[in-house]
């Protein structure tokens, strides 16, 4: 996720800066910046447009509250430390899972490793062992993004 986000921003940083410019108008002086296309902020798009975003990116769906308990049932199962508690961070993380899933296709350890980086928690900062990290991989694959 944090590779989309700066991605994203940097995008969109490059547009706004190569749009916007000074005019100038017949005295010389320049007239105020202008931006040719409003800023939009997440705060600003709805869910559709965030989920057809994801989409176009590769993320899954976001699951619904019945597949997030589910998902979180089995996360708690390998370790209740993997989610600590925190639906919301772990269904991100699970849905940044699917995505590495599907850019490292057939790598499996590849996979491991990023899902070993990725899952910290406050008493794992470090991250998790490959075959804890192997396990979140299995969940999430069955619960968000069985398609892959």
């Amino acid at each position: 996720m944090r590779i989309h986000t700066v991605t994203t921003a940097a995008a969109l940083l490059l547009a706004t800066l190569t749009a916007c410019g000074s005019n100038t108008d017949t005295a010389g002086t320049a007239d105020t910046m202008r931006t040719p296309f409003p800023t939009i902020t997440g705060k600003e798009l709805t869910p559709e447009q965030k989920a057809s975003i994801d989409a176009i990116l590769g993320y899954p769906a976001r699951p619904n509250a019945a597949q997030s308990a589910v998902l979180m049932a089995d996360l708690n199962a390998i370790d209740p430390d993997i989610a600590h508690g925190k639906e919301d961070k772990a269904v991100s993380r699970a849905m940044d899972t699917c995505r590495s899933l599907k850019d490292h296709w057939g790598d499996r350890t590849k996979q491991v490793d990023m899902a070993s980086r990725r899952w910290t928690s406050p008493t794992h900062p470090e991250g998790r062992t490959p075959t804890t990290a192997a396990k979140i991989v299995d969940a999430v694959h069955k619960n968000v993004c069985p398609g892959l």
